[in-house]
């Protein structure tokens, strides 16, 4: 939360350690680094082209085509052509998300991925914002500032909305590092993030109240959405209302590269993926369901298989690519942060986002860390899923939140 940032300059062990961290980042000047001239494969097979991409950008531009994609180019004016300032925006945030992957992967983070005493403004200690997901949080902000096109930025990791401009078109929601707590293990983690536009009717009210109504927006009204997942490659996956691509970050020009550009989830996937030790806790209904697709009694003649890496970017990823349903039946993740923006990307799949019973980007948020299940998968699988009715689990006996 917000006032965890100061709480870690205030401890004199972790002082040194998040000053260190952020020197250390320095060694990875992601902007000249990623953009030094570089030769790419041609796709035409006439052998090794030399691009020069043009320096002071996070986007490059070449001098030749040589058959790649980028995110930049993709989403301007010979794409898609989404707007030029939502262009601008997205520039900030995939440079954003570039310095997140090389802190995720340095071997700097590992003293800061730990949680140190660090006490959370609302929820579980084992949710309490680790100095990772603080520094990934002062990355993203700073990106945004610096875009001039955002009024409020909502994170899960702040306890109120922070105003950043009188005329920013936009609103960006995120949750900066997604399954930070698994860091040291070298689990796959994720940047969550959704855009609106400002709500212009609003400007007259007082700054925190129309920073909060701009950031409890509907799902519906999104106009973009994305995650990206550091992995074993760096990929970002987005959607701007039609239909969801993937691109996957170049090192060695610092581009990322569209690698499909029209991701459909199957109707039906043959995976689920919860923690399956709640078993005993869940409602008869999320039991019978479960029961009956792995042992192969359901409306897909086959047993299904448990994937879970307990990584919510993840293992949405793996549902996106092969299909099936990704859950997590308590109450538990964030609604503004995570549900919204990922049912928007599922949705535009193909797929669908559901708490359980009704479709997430229907539901209006209440509270800005509003929490609920979430089930998001393959239409049929999900469709399944609901006429089982009884699969939200409302009481966590046992363990904390």
């Amino acid at each position: 939360m917000q006032s965890a940032s100061t709480t870690l300059y205030q401890l004199p062990s972790l002082r040194g350690k998040f000053q260190t961290l952020l020197s250390k980042a320095q060694l990875f000047p992601v902007r000249s680094f990623f953009c030094r001239p570089r030769t790419r494969p041609s796709v035409s097979g006439s052998g090794m082209r030399s691009v020069i991409a043009l320096s002071g950008s996070s986007s490059s531009s070449y001098a030749v085509d040589d058959g790649f994609v980028t995110l930049i180019e993709y989403v301007g004016k010979r794409g898609i052509n989404v707007e030029d300032g939502l262009v601008v925006l997205l520039d900030h945030i995939q440079y954003a998300c570039k310095r997140i992957a090389t802190l995720v992967a340095s071997p700097f983070n590992s003293s800061l991925g730990k949680q140190e005493g660090i006490g959370a403004a609302s929820g579980s200690d084992r949710d309490a914002p680790k100095p990772l997901d603080i520094v990934s949080n002062e990355i993203i902000l700073s990106s945004l500032q610096k875009s001039g096109k955002v009024a409020v930025m909502a994170s899960e990791e702040n306890d109120a909305p922070i105003w950043i401009s009188d005329d920013g078109p936009y609103v960006v929601v995120t949750d900066p590092l997604d399954g930070s707590r698994n860091i040291d293990a070298s689990i796959p983690t994720g940047t969550i993030f959704g855009i609106y536009k400002r709500l212009e009717e609003l400007d007259d009210l007082p700054t925190e109240e129309k920073a909060m109504l701009n950031s409890l927006q509907s799902g519906s009204r999104l106009v973009a959405a994305g995650y990206v997942l550091y992995s074993s490659a760096t990929i970002l996956c987005t959607t701007f209302g039609s239909g969801t691509q993937t691109f996957t970050l170049d090192h060695s020009t610092g581009d990322f590269i569209l690698t499909n550009p029209s991701i459909e989830i199957p109707r039906r996937g043959q995976i689920y993926s919860v923690n399956d030790a709640r078993y005993f806790d869940w409602p008869e209904g999320l039991r019978r369901y479960i029961d009956t697709i792995r042992q192969g009694k359901g409306k897909y003649p086959k047993k299904y298989s448990a994937r879970y890496i307990c990584s919510l970017v993840a293992d949405l990823h793996r549902t996106l690519m092969y299909g099936g349903v990704a859950m997590n039946p308590r109450d538990h993740l964030r609604l503004v942060y995570e549900a919204n923006p990922l049912s928007f990307i599922v949705e535009q799949a193909g797929g669908r986002g559901s708490d359980g019973k009704n479709r997430i980007l229907s539901l209006q948020p209440v509270k800005l860390h509003q929490r609920l299940p979430l089930f998001l998968g393959s239409l049929e699988d999900m469709e399944e899923l609901e006429s089982y009715d009884d699969v939200q689990q409302r009481v966590n006996p046992g363990y904390e939140v």
